[in-house]
């Protein structure tokens, strides 16, 4: 009976830990279990019994959770497995592997340090409170290799300490032990992150409380961080893929970009050359070129003269662009006026960053350059466009004078022909300057250039060509160059032609002019006086200058076959005339008298019958018309050619009137005072 009773009782108490254990309840209440045994006071044998049951339990019940566990860690790795495969970033896929570390360990911190570039440890991802402000600046002694990651890493292994403030094993660093202080963390875990044998960085694991780290927990965490170093390095692939990407895209974008870029060079040199092909001249050329860079365009000879532009470039600096153009010719390439652009420059740029010279060169001749001022700074491709540009006109500058070369016998004898006395078959000339281009009946100047020394063979090549250029004819006759131009203004063509032809030779050229005639009839009359000019020029020891028939005064009076007189009067006194015209004043008098009188404004009034002051307020206004140099000696024999040859040109005026009349001369007109 007792037997059959203890039994049923061990039975009992067999079924209560079992339930227990089917609860899955805590420790707690097995152990209550146990002393409520004890104060029931059971026998021995049924004490026994429930204490082997409950021991047991509670190693089943370990057994279970360790199950749980490691299913837990397995479903880890699948999901870790599974992530593997998804778009995630390097950094948010080591968050991810930190997270379920900390969750998996129940850990209070976790976080994961990858080498950078320079070889130093760098925070990645890190999970749990941290007092510390800034992990990645807080934690850096944990990470030194004294210390834990360092032994992880040379051992290649997992490393774990159950207390760091009390473990031994390992070098500690002051600073790291204050930080682990301060956080309150004594158990720490490193996991290396392995790719072969290369440590790509470590997995920390950290907990606020001493605890000792399984062997089964130690080979999740591996397993993890196997993971997170495949994962690192699908990711390192991932972004140098990315990278290669991305720079095959920037190379084929700056690819179709230079493309295009070359394929306007070209339609816009085949432009250039179109215009060339078709007739066109410098101005052409330079507006086409101008177009194409966004730029103003100069083209000047070797001499610096400007042949054609496309406007005016404010603030050049000629010293600039002749040192430029030197660099240009020695280089044989443009080149910017200001030196090398600077990349660290605004984009816009300065003048100097988007001033360039161009070397227009034919073989080893120098034709002149091209002076471009680029609305923004040149691309390469751009410069490329500037020297084909060039190139164009030395291209037509060259046919320009091939085209001279080839016609200049045929130019040459028209204006020969010109030249005789007298004209042969005047209709017969006027035809073939049409078929050569050239309008005898509008307005042309004549112009005689003598090199003062040095070959003529050169001067003569070059006359061909500027003749050419200007819509001209050119001959040779006496040793002098006989250019006969299109134009009002023979002054102005002399000293064009100087320019440019005494740079060209080195030494002085005389050049004489003479003009404007109207017709064919009139060129041979216009040489007499260029010739004459240019005689009196070398009489006067004017070697080597520029001037006209007008720029010499009363001497081209009287050199000039039509002796124009009254262009004479009007030049040196006409606005002292005009004025006693329209304000009914008498400063032709008052010139007169003050000649007369030695240049004494005293005598003077004293033979006007007026103030010394008024003579003296009449010849500041006589100066104010004249110029501040009007008393000059040169100036003053003019004035006074001009005043005797107006009274005598009145006077016979008057006279021819009277005796037409029957009336006997009308007395001067009485004088009046200037106020």
């Amino acid at each position: 009976m007792s037997n059959h009773g203890a039994d049923a009782g061990g039975g009992a108490d067999a079924l209560a830990v079992l339930e227990l254990l089917a609860q899955q309840a805590p420790q707690e209440r097995f152990t209550e279990l146990l002393d409520k045994a004890r104060a029931d006071d059971l026998p021995e044998e049924r004490r026994a019994e429930l204490e082997r049951a409950v021991h047991l339990a509670t190693g089943v019940g370990h057994a279970l959770a360790r199950r749980e566990q490691r299913d837990a860690g397995l479903d880890a790795l699948s999901d870790t497995a599974r992530d593997l495969t998804l778009p995630y970033d390097l950094d948010g896929l080591l968050r991810v592997v930190v997270r379920r570390v900390k969750r998996l360990l129940d850990l209070d911190v976790a976080f994961l340090t990858l080498r950078d570039a320079h070889g130093l440890r760098a925070l990645h991802a890190s999970e749990g409170d941290l007092t510390a402000p800034d992990p990645a600046v807080g934690w850096p002694g944990v990470l030194d290799e004294e210390g834990l990651g360092g032994l992880a890493h040379t051992l290649g292994a997992p490393v774990w300490t159950e207390d760091y403030l009390a473990d031994e094993r390992f070098t500690r660093l002051p600073a790291v032990d204050e930080l682990v202080r301060g956080e309150g963390l004594r158990a720490f875990l490193v996991v290396p992150l392995r790719a072969g044998d290369t440590c790509l960085g470590l997995l920390y694991g950290a907990d606020r409380a001493a605890r000792r780290f399984t062997s089964g927990e130690l080979g999740l965490v591996a397993s993890l961080a196997d993971l997170a170093a495949v994962a690192t390095e699908k990711a390192g692939l991932l972004d140098q893929t990315r990278a290669e990407v991305t720079e095959l895209e920037r190379d084929s974008s700056r690819a179709r970009t230079r493309l295009t870029r070359m394929r306007y060079i070209g339609e816009a040199h085949s432009r250039i050359m179109n215009l060339i092909l078709a007739g066109g001249d410098l101005g052409n050329v330079a507006k086409a070129a101008g177009d194409a860079l966004d730029a103003c365009v100069l083209i000047r000879d070797p001499g610096g003269r400007t042949l054609a532009s496309t406007g005016e470039i404010t603030g050049l600096d000629d010293e600039a662009v002749a040192k430029a153009s030197l660099d240009a010719h020695a280089g044989r390439r443009p080149v910017l006026t200001g030196g090398p652009p600077d990349p660290a420059a605004p984009e816009d740029g300065t003048e100097a960053d988007r001033t360039w010279v161009a070397p227009v060169i034919a073989g080893s001749e120098d034709l002149g350059v091209l002076v471009v001022r680029a609305a923004t700074p040149l691309t390469g491709e751009d410069e490329r466009l500037l020297e084909l540009a060039s190139q164009s006109v030395a291209f037509l500058l060259l046919m320009q004078r091939s085209t001279a070369v080839a016609e200049g016998p045929v130019r040459d004898e028209l204006l020969d022909d010109l030249l005789a006395e007298p004209q042969h078959a005047p209709q017969q000339i006027a035809q073939r300057a049409r078929r050569l281009g050239i309008d005898l009946r509008k307005p042309h100047v004549l112009v005689v250039a003598r090199p003062e020394g040095g070959e003529q063979g050169r001067a003569v090549v070059w006359a061909s060509s500027y003749a050419y250029r200007m819509a001209g004819l050119k001959t040779v006759q006496g040793g002098c160059i006989v250019l006969l131009l299109p134009g009002l203004d023979a002054s102005a063509a002399a000293k064009a032609v100087s320019g440019e032809l005494a740079p060209l030779l080195g030494h002085p050229v005389s050049v004489g002019a003479a003009g404007p005639g109207w017709s064919p009839d009139s060129v041979g009359r216009l040489y007499q006086e260029a010739m004459r000019c240019l005689d009196a020029m070398s009489a006067l020891g004017g070697t080597g200058a520029a001037a006209s028939v007008d720029d010499l005064g009363f001497l081209g009076l009287l050199l000039s076959d039509d002796h124009d007189v009254d262009g004479f009067i009007e030049s040196a006194i006409g606005p002292v005339l005009d004025y006693d015209a329209e304000r009914f004043t008498d400063l032709t008098r008052t010139l007169e008298a003050y000649f007369a009188s030695g240049a004494s404004p005293t005598n003077a009034a004293e033979a006007l019958h007026v103030h010394p002051n008024t003579v003296s307020r009449r010849l500041e206004r006589i100066g104010e018309l004249l110029g501040a140099e009007w008393q000059k000696p040169g100036q003053v024999l003019e004035v006074q050619l001009a005043l005797r040859l107006q009274r005598t040109r009145d006077v016979l005026a008057r006279r021819r009137a009277d005796v037409g009349d029957g009336r006997p001369p009308a007395p001067p007109a009485p004088s009046k005072d200037v106020p």
